[in-house]
């Protein structure tokens, strides 16, 4: 028989309280974060579809009613189409509401408004929206309310097409030929600090980073996660697209557009030292050398969609029946394209001039870079800009021929973005105007800039990139409200008590 006293029970009752009541106290504060996350937007008296006089309006929860066509559903339409804007206040903010709008289509003179809260800037009405009523930019252009992609189909008529299976074995053999490359190029020429002769302007770990860029990180990812699932998938098409779209969603191939914003100097380092490389090249008798090695991973990113669009275009010749494959192809494609060309626009941040204080390292993800005519209203000053959006600023630059002169930049939760109301005029869904935020709440917001695109897609894709900025800094905001207990904490806290119990 043990002899128990209050000694023995109150450090374990106590431990164990405090550890349920903070789980507790994280699981309400999730579950009060998720629903004021997904709070439903206050929009009201109008149905969000384009009726005989072409005036597209919103339905009261906030988004587009497909309709019936052909016996299919109609692929929702984007909220942007119709809607004036997007506002960045609900980074610390639980949850914005819309106001009622009826949204007109280029067609129809002006947009019908009932709401006092309008702003007007440069004589013309604005409107800023919460980012909640953003469709996901990546269905846009994928049929994905079809029911007939939620079912498997039967995958041996995609593999009795012998292009189909040759296009889907250059696939994965090219895949194993670029991990085999990347491995030897690495073996090559990411250990030149041990060659005696090695020139000083290569010596050094940093100057080797600058040299290769992050090309270990990429080849990480393919020969730990991609070349392996592929082998894994060579069998189940779908689960293999399905797959390797999720890298993309999770932005795993973030690491080329590192590696091309370190291009630039690893061009001039290895112009600098061309005589010696080109010796050490014919030493390792090396045929094709450096430079054909670093230039691999731009044409293996490039390759990808190239050879998916082989694919649907095969698809679409033998005329298989498989929806599900299909729409994972050809969502993977996108995902692809869009990819690549981050990483295309990612090449011109080098060459941007006069940052003086300001590192771009440090400011998160890059996202997008797109050129507009700007109006700066402080300097009253009017020029061709590129501005960059990157997870924790925006970076607004002058284009000068080849290079981009650094002019300001501005922290997501400092700004927000107006689009005009007042359709009648031409440019109207052309035009984006940036607002900053005073710190005094009483003063009145600061009219920055006018960015005008050459199209008004341009402007759409644009605040599609903000509204996936602003979706990171929200979740990140909500984590660091959580309070949360690691399990190898609560695990050692338990196994402390236990030998307390029986031993002291």
């Amino acid at each position: 028989m043990f002899a128990i006293s209050w000694f023995d029970i109150l450090p374990v009752a106590i431990t164990f309280l405090s550890i349920a009541f903070v789980q507790v106290l994280n699981v309400y504060l999730h579950v009060l974060g998720d629903g004021k996350s997904t709070k439903s937007v206050d929009i009201s008296e109008t149905d969000c579809a384009v009726n005989g006089n072409g005036v597209a309006t919103l339905t009261k929860s906030g988004s587009i009613s497909p309709k019936a066509s052909n016996g299919k559903l109609e692929k929702q339409a984007s909220i942007l189409d119709c809607d004036s804007g997007i506002s960045l206040n609900s980074i610390h903010s639980s949850s914005t509401t819309a106001t009622t709008t009826t949204c007109a289509t280029p067609g129809t003179p002006s947009a019908t408004n009932s709401s006092p809260t309008h702003n007007a800037h440069n004589g013309f009405l604005t409107h800023t929206i919460s980012f909640e009523t953003l469709s996901d930019e990546y269905h846009e252009d994928e049929d994905t309310l079809s029911l007939e992609n939620l079912f498997p189909c039967d995958q041996t008529e995609i593999y009795a097409s012998k292009k189909i299976s040759f296009i889907i074995d250059e696939l994965i053999q090219t895949e194993v030929n670029y991990v085999n490359y990347l491995r030897k190029g690495i073996s090559n020429y990411g250990n030149l600090q041990k060659c005696e002769d090695l020139p000083e302007g290569l010596r050094g770990e940093q100057r080797q980073q600058l040299l290769l860029g992050n090309i270990s990180e990429i080849l990480e990812l393919h020969e730990k996660e991609i070349l392996p699932m592929m082998l894994r998938n060579q069998r189940d098409l779908k689960g293999l697209f399905d797959e390797f779209a999720t890298h993309f969603e999770r932005n795993n191939f973030y690491c080329y557009v590192g590696f091309t914003m370190g291009k630039k100097s690893s061009m001039l380092l290895r112009q600098e030292n061309r005589e010696w490389l080109q010796s050490y090249q014919t030493t390792i008798k090396d045929k094709l050398g450096i430079d054909s090695f670093l230039v691999q991973p731009i044409q293996r990113l490039t390759r990808y969609p190239l050879l998916l669009q082989q694919f649907i275009s095969e698809f679409y010749k033998s005329g298989i029946s498989c929806k599900p494959v299909l729409s994972a192809v050809c969502k993977l494609e996108t995902r692809m394209r869009r990819q690549l060309d981050v990483v295309n626009q990612a090449e011109e941040i080098p060459n941007i001039d006069e940052l003086n204080e300001l590192d771009l390292q440090q400011q998160g993800y890059f996202r997008r870079s797109t050129e507009f005519d700007a109006q700066h209203f402080p300097t009253k000053k009017k020029y061709r800009a590129k501005v960059f959006l990157f997870d924790r600023c925006l970076v607004c630059t002058e284009v000068r021929k080849k290079r981009l002169a650094y002019r300001q930049h501005y922290s997501w939760e400092h700004v927000e973005l107006q689009r005009p109301l007042e359709l009648a005029t031409a440019n109207a869904n052309k035009i984006i105007n940036l607002i900053v935020k005073q710190p005094d709440k009483d003063k009145a917001k600061r009219e920055e800039y006018c960015f005008v695109a050459s199209e008004a897609s341009v402007v759409k894709q644009w605040l599609h990139a903000t509204h996936k900025i602003i979706e990171i800094a929200r979740h990140e905001q909500s984590q660091r409200d959580t309070f949360s207990l690691p399990m190898d904490l609560v695990l050692g806290v338990v196994l402390a008590i236990w030998l307390i119990w029986h031993y002291l």
